[in-house]
């Protein structure tokens, strides 16, 4: 069942979202070759403690972390280790944050050093295609026009569209209805409603859509060992349109990077 939002449960969700937004901004200003993302994820963890939240992974489905760490190959669901990262890997960064008794969960891709023109390419797509989906997040239409548009925008320039994992509605649990796949068809799917508030979530492969997991039973590889992109914002549908809860701003501070590609989804 999918449970709408008041104007007012929105409002302290996009507190929820802005903590996380706000712990991705530190950690990108951790990362560089040589430091492990164990590390990173005990900042993590201090950071959002300090702030007066709670870490929202943290013992999830007894996920043994607070943040989602997958190098490389790695689709999601990476667990932190001692090996530290080196020049030229990208690092998908998931983290969840609880406070206002909801859940603000969202993810960034990061490159590290130095990263061949091929995976840049993979990132950017990635990242376009994520709002390429925000945009049909409007009353009337449905799930599937924006998974449609991420598969479409995705595959149309030779990427893997991850199918087994899914984005997904967003409140007082991680993961309430609908499901946001990141395929589709236009015109499928349950139909979106004022005050709804989803995580979408782009997962695309450099090669093909196959995924393998790991003995852990938690790490998610693709099936050819090329690398993976993950991107993630929480929005909402405020007066029928989509309505950004997370942000980037706070990673771009950190990274030197100007852009105002969420100008269109913030509220007037």
């Amino acid at each position: 069942m999918i449970k709408v939002k008041t104007k007012e449960q929105i409002e302290l969700m996009r507190e929820s979202a802005l903590m996380v937004s706000k712990t991705l901004g530190m950690v990108a200003s951790e990362i560089k070759p040589g430091v492990s993302t164990l590390y990173l994820d005990k900042l993590a963890e201090e950071f959002i403690r300090d702030n007066g939240g709670i870490p929202g992974f943290l013992g999830l489905y007894d996920f043994p972390n607070t943040l989602c760490m997958s190098p490389n190959a790695q689709v999601v669901h990476g667990i932190p280790t001692d090996k530290p990262l080196e020049d030229g890997d990208i690092i998908s960064v998931d983290c969840g944050v609880i406070l206002n008794d909801f859940y603000g969960d969202h993810a960034y891709t990061f490159e590290v050093g130095a990263v061949a023109e091929e995976t840049k390419k993979l990132l950017q797509v990635t990242k376009e295609s994520l709002y390429e989906g925000i945009r049909q997040l409007r009353v009337g239409n449905r799930v599937g026009d924006v998974g449609f548009a991420i598969q479409n925008y995705c595959e149309k320039r030779g990427y893997g569209i991850v199918r087994e994992l899914v984005g997904h509605g967003l409140g007082k649990e991680m993961h309430e209805d609908p499901e946001m796949p990141n395929y589709g068809k236009r015109g499928r799917g349950k139909k979106f409603k004022e005050g709804m508030v989803v995580a979408i979530e782009p997962m695309v492969n450099l090669g093909t859509q196959k995924i393998i997991q790991l003995k852990d039973g938690w790490t998610i590889l693709t099936a050819d060992n090329k690398p993976s992109a993950h991107f993630e914002h929480d929005i909402a549908i405020v007066d029928g349109k989509p309505e950004l809860l997370s942000t980037f701003k706070y990673i771009y501070d950190a990274l030197g990077i100007v852009s105002d590609e969420e100008k269109e989804f913030r509220a007037n």
